[in-house]
Parts: C-alpha cells; sequence; structure tokens
C-alpha cells in the first residue's frame, strides 16, 4: 500500500508512482484494482531463498525510490486506518474493465494478498495439484492472515481481506476437477460467451495460469515482512513436491467442509478449529499445520528449503494478525501501528537475510 509521509494516509497515486520509478524496478511492478496499490513482481526462481532475496531486494528499491515522492510503502492484507477520500480505481486498462464490470464492489477498501505461482508443465498434473491445494486453503488463510483491522476498526477477523474480498464474484475455493478436459470444459463457456475476458478473471484462492504453465496460490493476506513471506513459499513448493510425488487420489474434500474451515481460519486465524473430516471433531489449526510440516519436510530438502519451511512453526505461534492485535492491545493506536508497518516494510533485508543464513545460501 502507498502511504502519504506526512501522516500515513493512502496515498492514492499508483499510476503517478510508476511513472516516477527506474525502468529497473518498474518492470517488477503492476498497477492494482486501487490506486494506492501497487503490485511487486519477482521473476522465476528454483527455490524458496532466489524468491525470497529477489522479494527482499524490490522492496528495498521500492522503499529508496519513493522517498522523493513524498510516498511511502507499507504491507498488510488491509489498510488499518478509514481512508478519509472516496477509493480511487488505478488507471491501468485492466482495472479499468475490472472497476466497469464490478461497480461499486471495485470501490470498496483495498485489499492486498500474497500471490505464488509454482510451474508445472504437465496439465494433468497441474489439475492435480489444484485439487490438493484447494483443500490445504483453510490452513495457509490461518498462517497468512494478517488483516484485522479495517476503516479504522477491529473487524472481528484476523483476515477481514478475505471477508471484504468475497464480495467479488468467482472467488473462494475452486472445486475438484476430474482433469483438464474438465476444466477446460467448465470455463470454455465463460470466456466463449464473452462473460471473461480470459482465465485471470477466474478470482479464486488457487487458479490455473495457462498462459504462464503454473498453478497460483492467491488466497494469503500479503504479510507485512519478507520473513513472514519466506515459509509460505516455502510451504506451497513443498506441498506441490508432496502431491506430485505422491500417489493419486480419487476423493477430495466436499464443498460444504471447505467452505466452513476457510470461513472459520478466516474469522479465528491460527486460533481456528477447522473441521476434521475423518474424526468429525473441531481441531485446532495447529495441529493441521504439524501434521503437513511432517509430510512436507523431505520435500523441503529436496527443495533446499528446509529452513525456510521450519519458519512456519513462527507463524503457527503468532502470525501477521496476532502482531498487529498485539501492538494495538499495548498502544491503543492505528497510527502507530501503520508507521510500525512501514517499518518493517523497509527494514526488509535484515529479516531476508537470516532467512538466507539459516538455509546456507548466499544467493
Amino acid at each position: 500500500m502507498l502511504l502519504d509521509r506526512s501522516d500515513h494516509a493512502l496515498a492514492q497515486c499508483s499510476d503517478w508512482v510508476r511513472a516516477q520509478l527506474s525502468d529497473e524496478l518498474a518492470k517488477h511492478t503492476l498497477g492494482e484494482t486501487h490506486a494506492a496499490v501497487i503490485e511487486l513482481v519477482t521473476g522465476v526462481h528454483l527455490d524458496a531463498a532466489g524468491a525470497v532475496a529477489e522479494l527482499a531486494g524490490l522492496r528495498e528499491r521500492l522503499a529508496l525510490e519513493l522517498r522523493p515522492l513524498g510516498v511511502v510503502a507499507a504491507c498488510a492484507g488491509m489498510p488499518p486506518l478509514a481512508s478519509s477520500e472516496e477509493v480511487r480505481v488505478s488507471g491501468a486498462e485492466r482495472y479499468r474493465l475490472v472497476a466497469d464490470s464490478m461497480r461499486s464492489l471495485a470501490r470498496r477498501e483495498p485489499t492486498l494478498a500474497l500471490h505464488v505461482h509454482v510451474g508445472v508443465p504437465d496439465p494433468e498434473d497441474a489439475i492435480r495439484l489444484l485439487n490438493r491445494l484447494r483443500e490445504t486453503v483453510p490452513v495457509l488463510l490461518a498462517l497468512s492472515s494478517n488483516s484485522p483491522f479495517s476503516g479504522g476498526r477491529d473487524s472481528g477477523f484476523a483476515s477481514a481481506r478475505t471477508a471484504v474480498f468475497g464480495g467479488f464474484p468467482r472467488t473462494g475455493p475452486p472445486r475438484a476437477f476430474a482433469c483438464y478436459a474438465d476444466y477446460v470444459e467448465a470455463i470454455d463457456p465463460l470466456i466463449a460467451s464473452g462473460a471473461l475476458p480470459d482465465a485471470s478473471f477466474l478470482w479464486w484462492d488457487v487458479r490455473l495460469q495457462p498462459a504462464l504453465g503454473t498453478v497460483e496460490v492467491r488466497v494469503m493476506d500479503a504479510q507485512t515482512s519478507v520473513a513472514e513471506s519466506a515459509p509460505l513459499i516455502a510451504l506451497i513448493q513443498s506441498l506441490a513436491r508432496l502431491e506430485l510425488e505422491g500417489e493419486p487420489r480419487d476423493s477430495w474434500v466436499g464443498p460444504e467442509i471447505l467452505a466452513e474451515n476457510r470461513f472459520l481460519a478466516a474469522r479465528d486465524g491460527i486460533d481456528a478449529r477447522l473441521i476434521e473430516l475423518g474424526r468429525r471433531e473441531l481441531v485446532p489449526v495447529r495441529t493441521f499445520v504439524e501434521a503437513l510440516l511432517r509430510e512436507c519436510r523431505p520435500h523441503a530438502a529436496a527443495l533446499r528449503c528446509s529452513a525456510e519451511l521450519e519458519r512456519v512453526s513462527w507463524l503457527a505461534a503468532a502470525n501477521g494478525a496476532k502482531r498487529q492485535q498485539t501492538s494495538v492491545s499495548e498502544d491503543g493506536d492505528l497510527v502507530s501501528l501503520v508507521s510500525a508497518l512501514a517499518e518493517q516494510f523497509i527494514a526488509q533485508r535484515e529479516a531476508a537475510s537470516d532467512c538466507t543464513h539459516r538455509s546456507g545460501r548466499s544467493d
């Protein structure tokens, strides 16, 4: 999120800011729906450490280039403070199209998410991974929840972003697909009819990106620091290898259970209790996290991201939402919270280096 340096109000100037950036940085940025938000985009990496290092560098460079513009950057699932003026839409062509089709929905408060792409060359493997990751949506959401405050007040949700973004159509978890042909048959009428321009207008929690050859995980709140992003990136990559190296399954969690678990995760974050289908009981989400870590550790070792994966336990102890709530309970001041978010965005190299040193990598 872009903030005015003087009072940390939303600075609704993304088009102007992007025009001022150096060519090298600008090619790693995209417009977003809202004019107070820009998106940072890394290149392709073989391991989590490479992605984390580049993301840290992009944040540092952005903070540096924003200084003479009177703007600072910060990151969370939603801006904690209320906006004093009507939310503006970005001038980017794609998001003008979004605004025209979404109408008043596009002028809600900005939401910010962490998107992680996993390259999967084979379409059938991509469907298989999509089916697996859709089941993991509640756990990923609980770990990443980072938007307890919205509009200047406590939302009552660990991830208010999830509830707000849910006002858009074509959001939430996708259904399970039998094969790639089943997926094509499902979405082709939407695109062929002209209702959607392309598959990227399916804003599911997990979706295929056929043009990129990736499975994209979109359910997570944006993370305040790169140190918080690293374990989520490693977990997703490890989950992908776990699924694709194992035996295929022919049954999946039903949409009713998945939808309820997703709501519980958005509401209660890392303190959520989720439905365990086999036991038909509510089980602490941390139990699900521990089980995933046990399954993923051999795959993280093969992918050279064991150190980053182990930091998932750190998020499970206190994620971004928990830290925001603790900060406000101690200071009682959302303005101070926003200042702290901005400070943590700037001081990323130390956090990223910490992750890199533990992994034994220097790239």
